[in-house]
């Protein structure tokens, strides 16, 4: 299945048990072990289960591949491998926490990120 429908259809799966905060994050240049990151919030441990569930329903319907799931039993964090995508369904306190996000969007283009403070005047 190619990665942009993969993705469409993971987001609307996503919007179907109504996720907030959805983000697809594109990390090729950053690993090679996935494409896609696709990020979305979740109130409640059994609408992130709801979540997941829907996803690898609709994902598998399509034909497509869940690799793994892994935090179900728990729910505040779930993630779900679709192979060049993952899916990281967070309970807002615990996507804040981690903040993925940072973690995983490389640095603008010119700027590098530094240890340590300020640089000193000349």
């Amino acid at each position: 299945m190619r990665i942009d429908k993969l993705v469409k259809a993971t987001v609307a799966a996503l919007e179907d048990i109504k996720a907030r905060d959805i983000v697809v994050l594109d990390v090729k240049r950053v690993t090679s072990l996935f494409d896609r990151i696709i990020i979305a919030s979740a109130d409640s441990s059994r609408q992130s289960k709801a979540l997941s569930n829907n996803v690898q329903e609709k994902l598998k319907a399509l034909g497509a591949k869940v690799h793994g799931v892994e935090g179900e039993q728990a729910g505040e964090w779930i993630l779900v491998d679709l192979g060049a995508v993952v899916v990281h369904i967070m309970q807002p306190a615990v996507r804040q926490y981690y903040n993925l996000e940072e973690l995983w969007t490389p640095p603008a283009r010119g700027r590098r990120r530094r240890a340590g403070g300020p640089r000193p005047a000349a």
